[in-house]
């Protein structure tokens, strides 16, 4: 997900509004190679919707582009270096332009359906090898020696409550628009949401307790042993569980991480501050939340269905602010939302959404009839204006 500050800064170069300020802070998050890619989707995009939807000759999108290269080298010299550096981000994505009209990665026809990128869950072995999950079907579970572990069957894999062979730490990631669920060797069940991934061993090792790391949302149904504490690693925060249900949601976007308790206990132990070993306490049918900037922890009494609903294929939205549900939409939807309507972010909306049954295309429809808000759909990305 591209922080909002700089998606204003990839709007701003594509409408010429850029200021020097825009254009530094877009040129250091390019220095990142692992931005390319989302750099070069949003121009794909920017060319799809001002040429591709008037359907242009191939030929006119290339003259496009040269245009506006060539207009960049106009501007004052004061400028000149941070301009240096955008041509040469615009020159990376487009250095292999004919590959990219050959492949006809520029749409020429936009029939208005949204088309989810195929990605694919993924468990990474303790030696680094990473094996593709197929969502059906049974088969075994190995570690890096090739010892039997546990067994996959279907949109589940189980390991093995008991083994003589030393554990190793398995990372299971699950892309958007997928859920999956795993059986830990102590028979807790986590259910995991789109986007999210949890790192944890093939067995817990005696007389240590059982720890778990989590990146997005899951689930936990956590059973019992007391001697053996069952604790959830979410950044600067530990989850530490006495038997329990709750919900962990704690994305790399979210300025918050959201523990839910549906039944049992479960305490939040802040790591920003060293040797605090104090515990917040969480009552059933409470959400606590920490504030990852400050560092501080509060409750308040929720309806926890909410929070959950995700577990049933639903989305349930109550007083939400646009900008967090449009996030929860493309990890339902495996889909990506350009906001350039910068006044919806902070207003609230009310919505209950059937994942399972309506699309996305349905959804944006509900938001356009009722809260009047206006959209396209280019591949499978849907731009808000």
């Amino acid at each position: 997900m591209v922080l909002k500050y700089i998606e204003n800064c990839i709007v701003k170069y594509f409408s010429q509004a850029a200021d020097i300020e825009d254009l530094d802070a877009l040129n250091t998050w390019l220095e990142n190679e692992r931005n390319h890619e989302i750099f070069k989707s949003y121009i794909k995009t920017h060319f799809a919707i001002n040429v591709a939807m008037n359907d242009p000759k191939l030929d006119k999108v290339r003259d496009e582009l040269l245009k506006e290269i060539r207009n960049e080298k106009k501007e004052d010299h004061k400028v000149r270096f941070l301009n240096t550096l955008k041509y040469a981000a615009i020159a990376l994505v487009f250095l292999g332009l004919g590959f990219l009209l050959k492949d006809n990665l520029f749409t020429q026809k936009v029939n208005g359906v949204v088309n989810p990128r195929e990605d694919v869950i993924t468990l990474e072995l303790g030696n680094g090898e990473k094996q593709v999950i197929k969502e059906d079907g049974t088969a075994t579970i190995v570690d890096a020696n090739g010892n039997i572990v546990g067994n996959k069957n279907d949109n589940r894999l189980i390991y093995n409550s008991t083994t003589n062979i030393k554990p190793e730490y398995n990372t299971l990631s699950i892309p958007k628009g997928k859920r999956f669920d795993v059986v830990l060797s102590d028979g807790t069940k986590v259910y995991l949401n789109a986007g999210s991934s949890i790192t944890y061993p093939t067995f817990f090792p005696n007389n240590m307790p059982r720890r778990v790391m989590l990146k997005g949302e899951a689930f936990f149904e956590v059973i019992k042993n007391t001697n053996k504490q069952f604790v959830v690693n979410v950044d600067d925060l530990d989850v530490k569980v006495y038997g329990t249900k709750f919900n962990v949601s704690s994305y790399s976007e979210d300025l918050e991480t959201k523990v839910v308790l549906v039944e049992g206990s479960v305490s939040l132990s802040n790591l920003m501050e060293e040797g605090n070993n104090k515990e917040f306490y969480l009552k059933p049918g409470y959400l606590g939340v920490f504030d990852k900037e400050e560092g501080e922890i509060s409750d308040e009494k929720v309806n926890t269905g909410i929070y959950t609903s995700w577990m049933q294929g639903n989305l349930i939205f109550r007083n939400e602010s646009f900008k967090n549900i449009i996030q929860k939409l493309e990890r339902h939807y495996n889909v990506v939302i350009i906001n350039n309507n910068s006044q919806l972010d902070n207003e609230k909306f009310n919505a209950t959404i059937e994942t399972e049954h309506e699309t996305i295309e349905q959804v944006f429809k509900y938001f356009k009839k009722v809260y009047k808000i206006e959209y396209q759909i280019v591949e499978n990305k849907i731009i808000i204006n």
